[in-house]
């Protein structure tokens, strides 16, 4: 637990606790409503091949999940480390460019 809360940069353990409890919730609800989000769009896995399916579900799910964490680590009081770790992984999957640059 040390080591994470050192490479985070947090400082106390309840602050650890916030923090994988918003990682926790946002996994769940982005997962929860992306079914009905492909449903809507008529893509379901009666209807194509299921790892078309899958792909176009994780497809969906990756902005979901990175507004989702945005909003509910602000609601947990952690607006900017999530704000931060959302836009390191952009630009560590490449979209730098739709990221704003660090002052």
């Amino acid at each position: 637990m040390e080591k994470l809360k050192q490479r985070w940069g947090l400082t106390s353990n309840f602050q650890l606790v916030i923090i994988i409890t918003v990682f926790a919730i946002t996994g769940s609800t982005a997962a929860y409503i992306a079914k009905p989000i492909l449903g809507f769009l008529g893509i379901t896995k009666d209807v194509m091949h299921p790892v078309f399916f899958w792909i176009l579900y994780v497809l969906i799910i990756f902005p979901i999940y990175k507004v989702i964490l945005i909003c509910i680590g602000t609601l947990f009081g952690q607006h900017r480390f999530f704000w931060n770790f959302v836009m390191k992984m952009l630009r560590r999957m490449g979209l730098g460019s739709i990221v704003p640059k660090d002052k």
